[in-house]
């Protein structure tokens, strides 16, 4: 049996822990520092010393206690049981450990991620003589009433025939089918940091249904697209990501708490369990994996949450799903870096941050994307990926939202000034874009009409027009305006009002479809339209502005998707 290799403390700042005597370390690799055995990781050798990145609280850990190396590196396990869970930052299944230690989690508890003990019902969708390679799908489990878990064979798996295969109740331990007589069972481990292989990147061509109609008709994300959310305090980038959550036609939400408050997380936790999913009437968590990293726990496991999240989510990109990543946030994750980088003294970057904040953003949102899943079939997949930025004062200037700006295709710009205004989302309709939008065009065209296109264009142009004007207004007045002018004041302010604005708490508004957005927009573009031809036949504003049409339009958010004429 092979000896276990014992390094020793030699220092303790904070999350870092320095050790010497570990010959043979390897970059990321998991470690088990002092005493109690804490979760750790190298992220850095100097000649005889090896610098560890701890993912526990480390008071009390001192000089003189061992490192055990595990020669693994940090992986999270796939397999029956992700769906519903709530993990912490590095896959421990935080419902487990309060029945094992209460609600504060005792340091170096471990607790298996998932279930060794339930049984699930195994179908084979192949049979013995099969030929197969990694990534095909052998079988399938119901995990939930609406989610079938599709079982892959692991990528790293070469090319060969199956020999065996079971049906019937297994746990996730048990062998379950055979490839050329080696035995496999229904989970997978896979680094967090590498991402999963793909057989090719294709370009996204269709939306990812959010219901939000800023979103959907202005600024649209194209599913396996990203979007950076970034906005002040109180700006709403945690209720807009809610709402993606519960209203997206993703087939898997995956909720990443990075850093954020304790309260805002427990809200998470408290409210996703009771939500309904609106397509299906079942739980949301039948379809929803949720990773809670507060700001009172050990900042370094921030830093590793992300990576566990996406790496969960690629892997049901990978059985064919539609994945939506939601991270909250982002900054939280930069802010870990920078501590982490400060403790090693390396040379910082822009307002401390460390030099390779733009690369470790870029090879995250990369993760992202449509994709022909690794496998011999044909099989599409895709994910998306939209990360909140919370900057400091609002100041979009800074790096974390600078570096995200560069990598997203996508712009929400959130602004406080229309949250304290009760505008709901707070989205600037100015300042905010979607690089998304010529990519979707074809798709827009056949399946919402092609005038839709032309809708949002003139809405856009009209909103523009607007900003114009106040500053006439403000100069002199109102009622020195042209009366074409004062429509499209009037118009925009419709835009604003009627369809920007939507209310989360009704259960009608608070979703859309495209083809309610369409119709709502294509009513107020007729109304402009309309109101222009009526001046140059010599009818005032004050006479269009007592037409019927105008209660009409601000009664369409509130129509049913069964009242929306085709």
């Amino acid at each position: 049996m092979e000896k276990t290799q014992k390094g020793v403390i030699v220092k303790v700042s904070g999350p870092l822990v320095i050790a010497e005597n570990m010959e043979g370390s390897e970059f990321y690799e998991v470690v088990r520092v002092g005493d109690e055995g804490l979760v750790g990781e190298v992220i850095e050798i100097r000649r005889e010393k090896v610098y560890i990145q701890v993912y526990e609280e480390t008071a009390g850990v001192g000089p003189g206690e061992p490192v055990v190396r595990t020669k693994k590196q940090l992986s999270v396990t796939l397999g029956p049981g992700l769906i519903g869970s709530i993990f912490d930052g590095i896959e421990r299944p935080l419902q487990k450990i309060e029945e094992k230690s209460g609600h504060l989690i005792t340091r170096g508890i471990e607790v298996p991620s998932l279930d060794a003990e339930k049984k699930w019902r195994f179908i084979p969708l192949m049979k013995e003589g099969d030929d197969v390679s990694g990534g095909d799908i052998v079988g399938e489990v119901k995990e939930t009433e609406i989610l079938s878990h599709k079982i892959m064979i692991p990528p790293s798996v070469e090319e060969g025939k199956i020999t065996s295969i079971k049906e019937g109740e297994f746990t996730i331990k048990d062998i379950v089918f055979e490839v050329d007589k080696k035995g496999y069972n229904m989970t997978q481990s896979w680094p967090i940091r590498t991402p999963r292989p793909t057989n090719k990147k294709l370009l996204p061509f269709v939306p990812l249904t959010t219901g939000q109609r800023v979103i959907d008709t202005f600024f649209p994300i194209a599913k396996g697209g990203t979007a950076c959310v970034p906005g002040p305090f109180g700006a709403g980038k945690t209720v807009v990501q809610h709402q993606i959550a519960k209203w997206s036609d993703a087939d898997i939400v995956v909720f990443v708490g990075c850093g954020e408050r304790g309260n805002e997380m427990t809200d998470v936790l408290k409210e996703f369990p009771e939500l309904k999913d609106p397509r299906t009437g079942r739980p949301l968590m039948e379809r929803t994996v949720l990773i809670a990293n507060t700001s009172n726990m050990p900042v370094a496991a921030r830093e590793a949450s992300v990576y566990t999240g996406i790496t969960i989510a690629e892997y049901f990109r990978d059985m064919g799903y539609s994945v939506a990543l939601m991270a909250d946030s982002t900054s939280r994750w930069a802010e870990a870096l920078r501590e982490m980088s400060a403790r090693l003294e390396e040379m910082p970057g822009e307002e401390g941050y460390p030099a390779y904040l733009g690369s470790r953003t870029a090879s995250f949102y990369e993760r992202a994307g449509y994709v022909k899943c690794f496998s011999s079939k044909d099989r599409e997949g895709s994910l998306t990926v939209v990360g909140s930025v919370s900057p400091p004062g609002g100041d979009l200037s800074e790096p974390v939202t600078q570096n995200t700006l560069r990598t997203t295709k996508i712009f929400w710009s959130l602004e406080d000034s229309l949250a304290n205004a009760r505008h709901f989302p707070a989205i600037n309709w100015l300042s905010s874009y979607s690089l998304y939008v010529d990519e979707l065009e074809h798709y827009f065209d056949k399946e919402v009409g092609v005038e839709f296109k032309e809708n949002r264009k003139e809405a856009m142009r009209i909103l523009s027009e607007e900003e114009k004007l106040e500053e006439i207004v403000r100069l002199v007045g109102f009622e020195a305006l042209s009366d074409k002018d004062k429509l499209i004041m009037d118009t925009a302010r419709i835009i604003r009002e009627d369809f920007l604005m939507q209310n989360a708490f009704d259960e009608i508004d608070t979703y859309s479809s495209f083809k309610k957005q369409n119709f709502m927009m294509g009513k107020i573009v007729e109304y402009y339209h309309d109101g222009i031809h009526s001046i140059e036949e010599g009818k005032s504003m004050d006479e269009i502005l007592q037409t019927p049409e105008i209660k009409e339009l601000s009664r369409l958010k509130f129509l049913s998707e069964k009242e929306i004429k085709s």
